[in-house]
């Protein structure tokens, strides 16, 4: 038997003091939150960390795990965090065309990809808090 290879992912919402919500435009699926795959060895906590940084040059402290989304068909799974900016500065990467905070109105408004704003929406309703969503 064939053991199972599943992704692991890890992204932020990361909210500013203004409540803004910070985003970067990838190349592929356009607006959307930071993060990505978790490496060997690596806890999700420190992938969310080490993702956002990576992509668009802020550093972040997790104030709570959200919850997750699971795709089935894919063996992906995405842990979802909030997080709050504790430092660096809004820097575009290879991973990200535009970096910025926006209103959450306004941010929830530029993603167009699949469940990405429902992801958002998930991580700023502490009533739907812990989640686990498969599809």
């Amino acid at each position: 038997m064939i053991p199972p290879k599943h992704i692991v992912s890890a992204a932020t919402i990361v909210l500013n003091d203004n409540q803004e919500v910070l985003l970067i435009k990838g190349p592929k699926r356009g607006w959307e939150m930071p993060g990505g795959q978790v490496e060997e060895g690596e806890s999700v906590i420190d992938a969310a960390i080490r993702e956002t940084k990576e992509e668009s040059g802020i550093e972040v402290e997790i104030t709570r795990f959200c919850g997750m989304f699971q795709n089935i068909e894919r063996s992906i799974c995405n842990t979802l965090f909030l997080a709050k900016p504790v430092g660096g500065k809004p820097t575009t990467s290879p991973e990200s065309l535009e970096v910025g905070f926006f209103p959450i109105e306004n941010a929830l408004e530029m993603i167009e990809w699949k469940n990405f704003r429902q992801r958002i929406e998930y991580c700023l309703d502490e009533s739907l808090q812990p989640f686990c969503i498969t599809f």
